[in-house]
């Protein structure tokens, strides 16, 4: 993987998502693979988060929690633009990959969302073959892939689903388990050649065996990945991440509307063993949430 944006093309697959004309002199952060920088997200005029600085340290696994609606995911799918796809949302701040704003008015978003991937909280393979399922990214952002077949091969033995169905590549990937369709959805992002895989509460509509093997995937995979995950499990939390942060939301006092707001990140077992805000500390120790 490279460690720049704007790599040769000796060096990396990958393709600044910058557009041509643009320059692409910059070095990478020595301070996060993603930064972000005073990030507001609204939609509309609804300010859903507000004032968040964190930076994402290169193969790391970073656990965002807090209590419901305080806007965990949306900052999630605001790192690689899926909310884009939500009328009325923006940002506002900066979120940089690799020193470069992806919200740059020259970047192209399609491209963040193959470098910046993202597996959401239900399992959602496509209505085609387990093979056709992984080989659908590349070809549709035109990769240039050597053996198709070697990059699914590949893939999903990095999601640690090639032993349980290499023998039927040409079946429905609907006829897997949902902790087989939920590897297969990481495998399918894997495929891409990310540099960062986004998870949205991945193991929330799985069982405690399934969800195990998600969490041992995770770990293997940030050998090679960096991994932001959203979780309501605060357990899954301390068991995965290398780090973690706690998130509330603020009700204002006028409206009711309630707006998330970054309390504390730090390693994880300092968030859970010595946290700083008693916030952290009430919402750790089940007082609320």
């Amino acid at each position: 993987m490279s460690d720049s944006i704007v790599p040769s093309p000796e060096a990396s697959p990958h393709p600044s998502f910058r557009s041509p004309a643009a320059n692409t002199s910059v070095s990478a952060s020595p301070s996060g693979l993603i930064r972000c920088e005073a990030v507001d997200v609204f939609y509309g005029d609804f300010r859903a988060v507000t004032d968040v600085n964190l930076s994402f340290g290169k193969n790391e696994i970073t656990a965002l929690i807090g209590p419901s609606g305080c806007g965990k995911s949306t900052l999630l799918r605001s790192l690689n633009r899926m909310n884009d796809l939500v009328d009325g949302a923006r940002v506002e701040g900066r979120i940089l990959f690799q020193d470069d704003d992806i919200y740059a008015k020259n970047v192209d978003p399609i491209e963040v969302r193959r470098r910046i991937g993202m597996v959401f909280q239900k399992p959602n393979p496509f209505p085609k073959s387990i093979y056709d399922n992984i080989a659908y990214g590349p070809r549709v952002t035109a990769m240039k892939v050597s053996s198709m077949d070697d990059l699914v091969e590949e893939a999903l033995t990095k999601a640690a689903l090639w032993d349980e169905v290499k023998d039927k590549l040409k079946q429905s990937a609907f006829g897997l388990s949902g902790g087989q369709q939920q590897r297969l959805c990481i495998a399918r992002t894997i495929a891409t050649q990310p540099d960062v895989i986004l998870m949205d509460e991945p193991c929330s509509a799985l069982d405690p065996i399934a969800t195990m093997r998600i969490e041992d995937l995770m770990h293997d995979l940030r050998r090679d990945y960096t991994i932001i995950i959203v979780t309501h499990n605060m357990q899954q939390a301390a068991r995965v991440a290398d780090r973690t942060a706690f998130f509330t939301a603020l009700a204002d006092e006028t409206s009711g509307d309630r707006t998330g707001v970054l309390v504390e990140y730090a390693p994880t077992a300092e968030i859970f063993e010595h946290p700083k805000d008693q916030r952290t500390e009430d919402y750790i120790s089940g007082r609320f949430g």
